[in-house]
């Protein structure tokens, strides 16, 4: 008898330990998929979620609208497409429609799908890119609320003109190149359809490398 109250309470034990072993088990799984969900939605909120579409680009510059693009960037880039892709290149025209498109595109953030859709990509110079991008994710950007299911409700700039008040033909030296290149200093003022206390002015310097104008500063 007491050998079968023991055999009974061993298998007792051996169920109560196999339950909450498994109740552990799931315990931790649970946990992992929870830890696993929250850093995917972390991750992915850290990438930038460009949803565009329909793109045409200029052949050999990398400069491109798409469906998202406002009328005045269509404007200025169907004008730069014409510079380009005809049989004179006017760099001087050139230089000014990159400064403007560089604005417009900058500071026109109602139709960026989030902070990390930067705008004036296009034109910046290479090696500055990177510290151009955190710069505007820090500060112009930086409390631009996601837009990836078309719900936002958060206003948000467009730029409605942009005027060339000054330019001034100069050289620009890149210290990491030591390297002069010939340059243009552009002071521009631009208005919004509505106004939300964004710059309405500011310095855009480009520069011609190899042909190819890139903004390598902005004030």
């Amino acid at each position: 008898m007491e050998k079968k109250n023991k055999k009974k309470k061993e298998m007792s034990n051996g169920v109560r330990i196999g339950i909450f072993t498994f109740i552990i088990i799931v315990v931790i799984s649970l946990i992992g998929f929870g830890a696993y969900k929250l850093l995917a939605d972390s991750s992915s909120e850290d990438k930038p979620k460009v949803l565009k579409k329909n793109e045409v680009v200029i052949s050999g510059y990398g400069i491109y609208i798409d469906d998202s693009d406002t009328d005045l960037y269509r404007e200025e880039f169907n004008k730069l497409r014409e510079n380009l892709e005809g049989g004179s290149i006017n760099y001087d025209e050139y230089a000014a429609s990159v400064a403007k498109l560089f604005v417009i595109d900058l500071y026109t953030i109602k139709n960026k799908i989030n902070k990390y859709d930067i705008g004036g990509v296009d034109f910046v110079y290479n090696k500055a890119l990177d510290n151009y991008k955190d710069n505007v994710t820090d500060t112009i950007y930086k409390y631009v609320e996601d837009n990836t299911n078309g719900d936002r409700t958060q206003q948000l700039p467009v730029v409605k003109s942009v005027t060339v008040n000054n330019v001034e033909k100069s050289k620009y030296k890149i210290e990491s190149e030591n390297k002069e290149y010939d340059s243009y200093k552009f002071r521009l003022s631009w208005s919004y359809s509505v106004e939300l206390g964004y710059d309405t002015t500011g310095e855009i310097i480009v520069i011609n490398k190899d042909n190819k104008m890139y903004v390598v500063e902005k004030n």
